[in-house]
């Protein structure tokens, strides 16, 4: 359960020779001014109504506009079928927006959009939205070897708190659901969320370095690291960018 990245604005990547002339990667990435839609989508293999909202997100690979991440859900496992990837503090996290939404249940296939509960997918809110604000800090994230490090330009007097999290995504994923509603199919999933480590709030004007150690995980399974700055208040993103490299 750990990182490897996205397809972002801008990406250099480079090798450099240590002294020992072993070959260490190192890639770097800045996220634009114009931050992507993040995309959240509560998902459970337990549940016969999400494989469709599972496709629509695989179908979001490759942009650099939106990040998608599938968090996978454990209370539909009573059903027969364990998902494998789910994580008890996805449940929480879903809960956690319910409470924040005032809603009085959670549901899936749930979308949330930019922190808000979105019912309209495949269809995303952005597309008959104003532009979106320029986001109000800069961000780069850099790998080197199996280190990502993440920097957060100062903000602006008078920003609200920030806070932040990383996320380690995979790729390429693939189920045969034995039990529960989807008892006999074989799913595909992507942008699966293996990693979700929370970063507290700081001081928007100090600005911020958080850093996170992963391993580049399976061939098959390509793997990812993304790192999301959100309003502390509301938890709403204001920037994100993805690695892939």
């Amino acid at each position: 359960m750990h990182p490897s990245a996205f397809f972002p604005p801008a990406v250099a990547c480079a090798l450099a020779v240590s002294a020992s002339t072993a070959l260490a990667q190192t890639c770097q990435a800045t996220a634009a001014a114009k931050p992507p839609v993040v995309v959240e989508l509560y998902t459970s293999e337990g549940c016969s109504s999400c494989p469709p909202a599972d496709r629509w997100l695989s179908s979001l690979k490759g942009r650099s506009d939106v990040l998608p991440l599938a968090f996978h859900v454990g209370y539909w496992d009573y059903l027969g079928w364990t998902d494998r990837f789910a994580r008890p503090e996805f449940t929480q996290r879903q809960y956690q927006w319910a409470r924040t939404h005032r809603a009085a249940n959670v549901y899936t296939p749930q979308t949330i959009v930019d922190g808000r509960d979105w019912r309209g997918w495949p269809k995303l809110p952005s597309a008959d939205a104003p532009a979106q604000a320029v986001a109000p800090v800069t961000l780069r994230l850099t790998r080197q070897d199996d280190l990502v490090t993440a920097d957060v330009g100062p903000a602006a007097a008078g920003t609200p708190a920030l806070a932040g999290y990383w996320a380690v995504l995979e790729n390429g994923h693939r189920s045969q659901v034995r039990a529960g509603e989807n008892a006999g199919e074989t799913l595909a999933h992507d942008h699966v969320v293996r990693l979700l480590q929370p970063v507290a709030g700081w001081a928007p004007l100090a600005g911020l370095r958080s850093q996170l150690k992963v391993t580049r995980g399976e061939v098959a399974t390509p793997r990812r690291v993304a790192f999301v700055v959100v309003d502390m208040q509301s938890q709403r993103p204001v920037q994100a960018l993805a690695l892939d490299c």
